[in-house]
């Protein structure tokens, strides 16, 4: 219905209201060519804004709008976004930044999330943008270096540097990659604040080292909440600090996953060959607790915990112990914590880091493998990290692509298991089967972040498959939404979304809708890569009946998708299309299914329109 003309005055109010509060709307995103060296903002459809929000919604929306299927992740035509959402700067507890690309790990879409510094300082540098789209490759390494408003591209002289190094070579805050990125590892990450936080999974670092971008640099101010946004801001960090979450978060942050999963029966170990470790005292929240000299921030949500290694300090996180720890059979927590800030520096994601180390020790059991490796040994395993980074030797080249490319080449398929090529973190699901369906159905690969039913599963057995898929399919819309917005992964749960985002001016619609239609988009893009039931799968690795049963896991993997409204090959139908409001998204390259219990039919557009 068109607006009157007191709807009119109303709206040009509110804006003038929230310019005077200095709310800037944001409505555009930065476009960057590194191949033919430009930059230029373009404004972001208003429909888009309204129905993918920002962050990953967003950037799932220009990654399936620009990419043709196939595009190369390491080629100059793949897309690599920073991300923000309509909240960046003014949430409670750290802000976030999303890195949205295609894997060059997985083949997926990706989305890997990192925080501190940088995603303020981000949105301050560039008022009014929603992100930064950068395409082409870079004849020689560059920096893109962004402040008032304003950005440009300059050589970088820090290509060699590790990512702490990197950072400390610039004036602002930086995101960069480590030597991993340089040499296009598969699963690099981007490293900001110093290499204490990392854009970890899915390899979003090798998709900048091929663009030869070594840094992004931000040297605006974060904005600053006031009136109503500083009140919202309040509220809702009280709400998070006086609920559960919050309660563990300021006692323990992520590393009471690790005390957890021991206690629960789902932390694996000996690279798989352990299912549930119980001995954690080392390495769990007591051990970080009395090695840390302080908190990673102050205020009333205080970050993780530093402590001090050889290189330098370093914040463990819960995958620390989890993976380097746990998982390759150490239980010195100054041998963790050295592993863990290596792998900062490097700008490797430690939890595939971990398990490329623990399947190149297995296979060296077998007498497959001419080296000495053992678990339990750092040295080895801070040797196996070196080689991996930087690609030196023929077990680092192999290791460097992937668990599931070197299991190949091992003959080692059955050790460590992934699912769409990416190793799982420690949350086993052999103790909870509940975390079978959250791995196959993440969108990204093995991801515990996307869904954590285990956190309820492990304490009721009356789960029915139809339970479990609801369960896991709810977390998954619920974060799509966080995760638009950017907000932190639990803190978001206790911000009121809609408040927020009249606040801020930010146009929106369901936001239930908006969760599943960012999610059904994401798929629509996986889909057209070539992905569908085969691929969300129980890995070989722990595909045993007497730890998981296949006939559950397919039924609940069935009830999922029906729940979904995708037919039994995991392809959206026409109707859950149609319901979602994603008709005039899809392309005629996407298949589309027309029923739930066919096939799936390779149609795509024309149907799908009808």
């Amino acid at each position: 219905m068109p607006l009157t003309p007191a709807g009119v005055i109303l709206l040009h109010s509110r804006f003038v209201f929230r310019q005077e509060m200095g709310v800037r709307p944001r409505t555009s995103i930065l476009r960057v060519d590194l191949t033919a060296g430009t930059v230029r903002d373009e404004p972001v459809p208003a429909e888009w804004r309204r129905r993918f929000l920002g962050g990953k919604g967003l950037g799932a929306r220009y990654l399936y709008d620009e990419l043709d299927p196939g595009t190369d992740p390491l080629g100059p035509e793949n897309v690599i976004a920073f991300m923000l959402g309509p909240l960046t700067g003014y949430l409670p507890g750290e802000q976030r930044y999303a890195a949205i690309t295609r894997s060059p790990l997985t083949g997926t879409f990706l989305d890997s999330y990192s925080g501190g510094a940088f995603p303020g300082r981000l949105a301050g540098s560039l008022p009014g943008c929603l992100g930064v789209l950068v395409t082409g490759r870079a004849d020689e390494p560059v920096a893109l270096v962004v402040e008032d408003g304003d950005a440009r591209i300059e050589p970088a002289d820090t290509w060699g540097l590790d990512a702490v190094e990197t950072s400390d070579a610039y004036d602002g805050a930086v995101a960069c990659i480590g030597p991993a990125g340089e040499h296009e590892v598969a699963y690099a990450t981007i490293a900001t604040d110093r290499a204490e936080h990392h854009a970890g999974r899915g390899g979003a670092g090798a998709v900048l080292g091929s663009k030869h971008l070594k840094a992004v640099v931000a040297r605006g101010s974060p904005p600053e909440p006031d009136g109503e946004l500083a009140e919202l801001r309040e509220r809702d960090a009280d709400a998070f600090t006086a609920g559960d979450t919050g309660r563990w978060h300021t006692v323990s942050e992520t590393v009471e996953t690790v005390d957890f999963a021991a206690e629960t029966g789902v932390l694996p170990g000996r690279g798989w060959l352990d299912a549930g470790v119980a001995d954690v005292d080392n390495i769990g929240i007591e051990a970080v607790q009395a090695n840390a000299r302080e908190r990673e921030h102050d205020g009333a949500i205080p970050g993780g915990f530093r402590v001090e290694t050889d290189e330098g300090d370093s914040v463990p996180r819960g995958a620390t112990a989890m993976t380097l720890g746990a998982g390759l059979a150490l239980d010195d927590f100054d041998a963790v914590a050295e592993l863990g800030e290596r792998c900062n520096r490097l700008g490797l994601d430690l939890i595939s880091g971990g398990n490329a180390i623990a399947l190149a020790i297995r296979v060296a059991q077998t007498d497959r493998l001419d080296r000495d490796l053992a678990f339990g040994d750092p040295e080895i395993a801070r040797q196996l990290l070196d080689e991996i980074a930087t690609r030196e030797t023929r077990l680092g080249e192999l290791l460097a692509d992937g668990v599931e490319r070197a299991a190949d080449h091992l003959d080692a398929n059955s050790r460590i298991p992934t699912v769409k090529d990416m190793a799982l973190p420690a949350y086993d699901p052999r103790g909870a089967d509940s975390m079978a369906l959250a791995y196959a159905t993440s969108d990204r690969g093995a991801c515990h972040r996307r869904a954590r039913p285990v956190e309820r599963t492990v304490f009721e057995d009356d789960w029915t498959p139809g339970t479990v898929a609801d369960a896991v399919l709810e977390a998954q819309d619920a974060r799509c939404v966080r995760w638009s917005l950017v907000a932190d992964d639990h803190v978001g749960e206790a911000v009121d979304t809609a408040s927020w985002l009249d606040a801020v001016g930010a146009p929106y619609d369901d936001l239930d809708a908006t969760g599943e239609r960012i999610w059904t988009l994401v798929r629509l893009f996986n889909v057209r890569e070539g992905f569908d039931r085969a691929d969300d799968a129980l890995p070989p690795a722990i595909d045993v009946d007497d730890a998981i049963s296949r006939d559950r896991f397919e039924a609940m993997l069935d009830a999922y998708y029906a729940a979904r409204g995708w037919n039994t090959r995991g392809i959206p139908t026409i109707d859950a299309l149609r319901r979602l409001d994603l008709l005039d998204t899809v392309d005629h390259q996407t298949p589309v299914a027309s029923t739930p219990t066919e096939p799936g039919d390779e149609t795509g557009e024309t149907e799908a329109t009808d």
